[in-house]
């Protein structure tokens, strides 16, 4: 027993952009690939950076390291009950 349903027919419209929104979408593509090549140029220097530290053989820490600041914990009020 097949099932044959035709899907309803969709008209696509295609309208073209005014030039102020063709502006508008250049820009912002520019923009898109401006900031990438920024992020991707920072992610080099940033790796050069760290393999530079292993070459030298530079430790990470002297000591352990700690999440928690030094000192006594600063006292919280209770959250009101509801």
């Amino acid at each position: 027993m097949e099932t044959s349903e035709e899907k309803p027919r969709v008209e696509v419209r295609i309208a073209p952009l005014s030039r102020r929104e063709l502006a508008t979408e250049i820009g912002g593509g520019v923009g898109r690939a401006l900031g990438l090549t920024l992020f991707w140029g920072l992610e080099i220097v940033r790796d050069s950076y760290f393999r530079l530290l292993d070459r030298l053989n530079v430790r990470p820490r002297r000591k352990r390291a700690s999440a928690f600041p030094p000192g006594q914990p600063k006292k919280r009020s209770s959250a009101p009950t509801r």
